[in-house]
């Protein structure tokens, strides 16, 4: 017996949320392994050549990412070993470190763009402007809530 219909609409996002995270996680691992990529490692040079005009800092990548500044070093540092990324020292302050894309990153993105935008296309399906704009507000609520939220256990 299929019990979901008996769960509130807060339970049902809430794990939802969960279960699509995963779901997402396992297909960009399962597309990427032939690059060499795990999905986390594809987030991280998303994060750095689609938020950023300039190299930014670990813990500027750390805090799009929603992650610690020693995971996001260590995704850098896999990254930098198969040349995707450089981690380099910041000219003014050399206690920054700061995320520099290389030429494989680039030529990464080109080949893979055509299959991101078949998956982004099946992703999205039959999914109009009206829904999208309110997923949009809902979810930004959503991190709004999960930010603040952090800020209090950090306090």
């Amino acid at each position: 017996m299929n019990r979901l219909e008996d769960i509130s609409d807060r339970e049902y996002i809430f794990g939802i949320i969960l279960v699509a995270a995963n779901k997402m996680d396992t297909l960009l691992d399962r597309t990427l392994r032939k690059y060499n990529l795990t999905s986390k490692q594809w987030f991280l040079l998303l994060v750095v050549m689609s938020l950023f005009d300039t190299p930014p800092t670990l813990n500027e990548v750390a805090r799009q990412m929603g992650s610690s500044h020693q995971n996001v070093k260590q995704l850098a540092l896999k990254l930098q070993d198969k040349e995707m990324l450089y981690l380099e020292k910041d000219s003014q302050d050399l206690r920054v470190t700061r995320i520099v894309t290389g030429e494989k990153s680039t030529a990464f993105w080109r080949e893979i763009a055509p299959e991101g935008m078949a998956f982004m296309k099946d992703f999205f399906a039959e999914i109009d402007d009206e829904a999208m704009m309110r997923a949009r507000q809902f979810l930004a609520q959503i991190m709004n809530n999960l930010n603040r939220m952090e800020d209090a256990s950090d306090e």
